[in-house]
């Protein structure tokens, strides 16, 4: 399998909590996994952990090491495999810089949104792009969302998911599974 010019990262800071101050919000293990399983699964580049926290970047390490090196790596070999993605950033201009640099240039950098934007790109122009080997990097958030910040440093947004009904609060790992199944899935949307 040829390897899409696409990476994704899961942003912590900044964010905004319930009440709409701006946080660093906390890494979770089961965010780790799960995207780093989806990446593997689609053919992601790298899955970047982006956190200026060191305590949180430790975390990370410690939970990678685990399946990578310690008794994890002998007990699940495809958590081993699917953690190979995972890299750390501090903050998002190490991250631009990495994925410019990783890929010989700027990528295409979208964020992702419960809400529509003013600046939207579909899913089926990605795909397209990505097909015609186009570097995209796909930024998701944590807490309540991306701060003004972030959606003025970005190119564009993907659509919302939207469900049947009027509840929508999908985890990020929902999200970045169902995205990189419309833009990486192999039949046709």
């Amino acid at each position: 399998m040829v390897e899409p010019m696409l990476d994704i990262a899961l942003i912590h800071y900044p964010v905004y909590n319930k009440n709409r101050e701006i946080i660093g919000s906390a890494v979770t293990n089961l965010d780790l996994h799960d995207l780093a399983r989806a990446g593997r699964t689609y053919g992601v580049g790298t899955v970047y952990i982006v956190t200026p926290f060191a305590d949180q970047q430790e975390l990370v390490r410690e939970i990678v090491s685990h399946w990578q090196e310690g008794h994890g790596a002998l007990y699940n070999k495809d958590r081993k495999e699917a953690l190979t993605v995972i890299e750390i950033c501090t903050d998002l201009d190490e991250l631009f810089e990495r994925v410019t640099s990783a890929r010989q240039g700027r990528p295409t950098i979208l964020a992702t949104c419960a809400a529509d934007q003013k600046k939207t790109i579909g899913f089926q122009d990605v795909r397209a792009g990505v097909a015609a080997k186009e570097n995209f990097l796909l930024l998701f958030g944590t807490a309540w969302g991306f701060t003004e910040e972030v959606f003025a440093m970005v190119d564009g947004t993907l659509p919302p998911i939207v469900g049947a009904g009027d509840y929508n609060h999908l985890s990020v790992r929902s999200a970045v599974a169902i995205i990189l199944d419309r833009i990486l899935g192999s039949r046709d949307l």
